[in-house]
């Protein structure tokens, strides 16, 4: 059954691709060229570094631990946690696209962001007395790559229910905003620099338009 009548099925599948593969371009592109700052030790480079001791500089006790707070929700751990409570809930209700929708892109674009870390081993910032000490490696950020996959996966999920245009603004625009502040926690607590959570951003939003370009894609055929 075709659900718009007046639209062939190629044509929005072709539509689909153009636009997965323009996103997937753009975000790649994004992505590339901060990893290439990040190597060369170009001027976003030195941005990290004032802007991770501006944050530090203007700590408070009681920010800390609303910072703490919402950075350790979205711990990896948590996120797959998340995954399986929403993919029962998925499976209760037979709907079985975005269960594995859900079910392939959380997991492996979280796997990724491994690789990607230890590709590059970037060192985390480092300072005297810090808020809070991890010792794996900072480029891309896991804990915003989790975030836009989790929640990016959420809100196409949401749209894809929702008839008129400003819900869905509403959905999309609240998680942007959820992941940013998941990435402003991380620069807060000054485990990550700006230019890691830029790049996680980039990539989940890459790996995002893969997954759904290509699975969409077979449904339709």
């Amino acid at each position: 059954m075709n659900p718009s009548p007046n639209v062939p099925p190629g044509s929005k599948l072709g539509l689909g691709l153009t636009v997965g593969a323009l996103v997937m371009i753009g975000a790649g592109w994004l992505f590339g060229g901060i990893a290439e700052d990040v190597v060369n030790g170009d001027p976003l480079t030195k941005v990290d570094v004032w802007l991770a001791q501006w944050f530090h500089d203007h700590a408070t006790p009681h920010l800390t631990r609303v910072m703490l707070a919402i950075t350790h929700a979205h711990d990896p751990g948590y996120i797959i946690v998340a995954v399986l409570l929403m993919g029962c809930y998925l499976a209760c209700k037979r709907n079985w696209y975005w269960l594995v929708c859900l079910g392939l892109t959380v997991p492996l674009g979280m796997l990724l962001n491994v690789l990607m870390k230890h590709s590059f081993q970037r060192a985390r910032p480092s300072f005297e007395h810090p808020l809070l000490v991890v010792s794996t490696y900072s480029f891309p950020s896991g804990h915003v790559a989790g975030a836009t996959l989790f929640y990016g996966v959420i809100a196409a999920m949401l749209v894809t229910r929702l008839s008129h245009w400003r819900a869905r603004v509403v959905v999309v625009m609240t998680a942007v905003l959820l992941v940013m502040l998941v990435a402003l926690t991380r620069m807060y607590l000054g485990v990550h620099y700006l230019s890691d959570v830029l790049a996680a951003f980039a990539e989940g939003i890459a790996w995002l338009a893969i997954c759904f370009t290509a699975l969409n894609s077979l449904r339709r055929r």
